[in-house]
């Protein structure tokens, strides 16, 4: 049967992989409602393509551009966060979750307790909520499938395996083009560079995060809420070939590794046919090709953030919120030329040192820490460039 399909960030990185995978199978797929943030050309080129019924701009003055793009289709427009959220808990039988940062909290946690099946690709939803989005997941019965390439790894490791029966789950990271950099070039590290990721094509953001590894720390938190486990069963290992995605280690001793091309098709594509499996068109690896493997322990010392990221997930409560919303001004701060790279991580520790919040209860809860948090950080970050 075809399987409905809502994409909440439908003109993004992860929402065009999945409108390519999409289009190559439509007998398999329909797509009903899509998303987008301010792209309404892009939007509406879309809905043409697909032929959804909902297009959501987040936008809400880019209302009426929408609209007039959509004139002569079946779709209708809509704007606004109760739009978001509508599009989120439309009847399908799977979301996917690709909006950016914490604009898509409200309609990820919409989608949970409405009971949907969600393809998870936004990380500050488990980074910031976790627990809240877990709790509401059990008491709804909706799935969350991740499909951050690393998350996805470890599910199809897990293959349906209690969390009883693992030893330790093991994150890949490449190390980013800094990984043996000396730290004369680290600290004169430009945007340019630090957004040359040596495997991934990504964001400007996602690729500094690489950079820093504090995109391995945001993981380590997301796994946490995953897949139920506590921060020393999770351990992070440097693979420059992003040929692994994930390992897991089992209580016998035997190590389950997901591998594959760096090709964010893959993960999307686990998580559009499961419980199947669909073709795709990523490159097959050629392990003689390859030839090695290599693993090495990550320096703490080069990649002060990881540290950062652990200490934030073992204090719980509001410390991630404060993590993602600092590095998120951070980063933007170093993209803007205002701060210099080691100044990212600076920034964030400084930010987690001041924190005293509450644990929070909610989603406005989570948002109020933000919404503080970054005014903070971005005053710090004026004050260090006066």
């Amino acid at each position: 049967m075809t399987r409905k399909i809502a994409i909440l960030g439908a003109t993004g990185s992860i929402g065009k992989s999945t409108l390519d995978l999409i289009e190559r199978n439509p007998e398999r797929f329909e797509v009903t409602a899509v998303t987008a943030a301010t792209n309404v050309e892009a939007l509406a080129d879309i809905v043409r393509r697909t032929g959804a019924r909902l297009a959501v701009v987040a936008d809400e003055s880019r209302y009426k551009d929408l609209a007039e793009l959509l004139v002569g289709t079946r779709c209708r427009a809509a704007a606004g966060p109760e739009a978001l959220i509508e599009a989120a808990v439309t009847e399908v039988d799977l979301v996917v979750a690709a909006i950016v940062g914490c604009a898509g909290l409200r309609p990820v946690m919409a989608a949970v307790e409405a009971g949907r099946t969600i393809g998870l690709a936004n990380k500050e939803a488990l980074v910031t909520a976790g627990a809240l989005m877990t709790d509401a997941a059990l008491t709804s019965g909706a799935t969350i499938l991740p499909v951050d390439s690393e998350h996805n790894a470890i599910f199809q490791c897990l293959a349906g395996s209690s969390s009883e029966n693992v030893s330790r789950i093991i994150l890949t990271a490449s190390g980013g083009p800094f990984r043996t950099a000396s730290s004369e070039t680290i600290a004169s590290a430009t945007p340019a560079q630090a957004v040359a990721h040596p495997n991934w094509s990504m964001g400007a953001k996602i690729s500094v995060d690489s950079a820093t590894l504090m995109n391995k720390g945001l993981e380590l938190i997301e796994a946490h809420y995953l897949f139920g486990l506590p921060s020393h069963q999770l351990e992070v290992v440097i693979h420059p070939q992003s040929v692994i995605h994930s390992m897991v280690e089992f209580v016998d001793g035997s190590v389950l590794a997901q591998l594959g091309s760096p090709d964010m098709r893959i993960p999307i594509a686990y998580a559009l046919a499961w419980p199947e499996r669909m073709e795709t068109p990523a490159q097959r690896l050629d392990l003689p090709t390859i030839s090695r493997l290599d693993f090495e322990p990550p320096d703490l010392q080069r990649f002060p953030a990881l540290r950062l990221a652990r200490e934030a997930l073992e204090a719980g409560g509001a410390a991630p919120i404060v993590l993602n919303a600092a590095n998120e001004v951070a980063v933007a701060g170093f993209l803007d030329g205002m701060i210099r790279f080691p100044d990212v991580a600076q920034l964030v520790g400084e930010a987690l040192g001041e924190s005293n919040f509450d644990v929070p209860r909610s989603i406005d809860d989570v948002l109020e820490v933000d919404r503080v948090t970054r005014k903070s950080v971005g005053a710090m970050m004026k004050a260090s460039c006066s």
